[in-house]
């Protein structure tokens, strides 16, 4: 859908998985192998997945100030069941968040660190979803402000635009 480039470090997992489905077609790309894969998800927990996709798009939406599309698990809650630990090289001696147990669904827990880790970066509250209701794609806002409110100005942007001008 959108132009934008992708977003910072590990919250490129978090855009690929949200953008996985097009709300406006209906198709999920979690209903192929290839992306299932991707993911390194098994069939039985696509389920699990698809119930993160959509809790994470409601972080989002609300990033940009904008209401829930739907009642979903909290967030907070899902990932709550993934616990973290952090691990410290001893040879330069950067720290990275990981898995603290081998047996959480690895996707729950890759996404837990990834959004941990975009906490401390100052980068997590900058990933959105499209304002569009046909859309809510999700984006990396680079916009000075920080204020964007579209996945793509020139798409659902200039929708929105061309519908408030109508509507006068």
């Amino acid at each position: 859908m959108s132009e934008r480039s992708a977003a910072p470090g590990d919250l490129a997992l978090v855009e690929s998985l949200v953008n996985t489905l097009d709300i406006e077609s209906g198709a999920d790309a979690l209903d192929t192998a290839e992306v299932r894969a991707r993911f390194g998800l098994a069939e039985d927990e696509v389920e699990q997945a698809r119930e993160l996709r959509e809790s994470l798009r409601v972080a989002l939406l609300a990033h940009a100030g904008h209401p829930p599309h739907r009642e979903v698990t909290p967030l907070g809650e899902l990932l709550a069941s993934a616990p973290l630990l952090l691990t410290v090289d001893e040879h330069d001696g950067s720290a990275r968040l990981a898995p603290a147990q081998a047996e959480e669904t690895p996707l729950l827990a890759r996404t837990a660190a990834a959004v941990a880790q975009a906490l401390v970066a100052g980068t997590w509250t900058r990933l959105k979803a499209c304002e569009a209701a046909d859309c809510h794609w999700a984006y990396y806002d680079r916009s000075p402000a920080g204020r964007g409110r579209w996945c793509s100005m020139e798409v659902c942007g200039a929708r929105a635009k061309m519908r408030r001008y109508r509507a006068k």
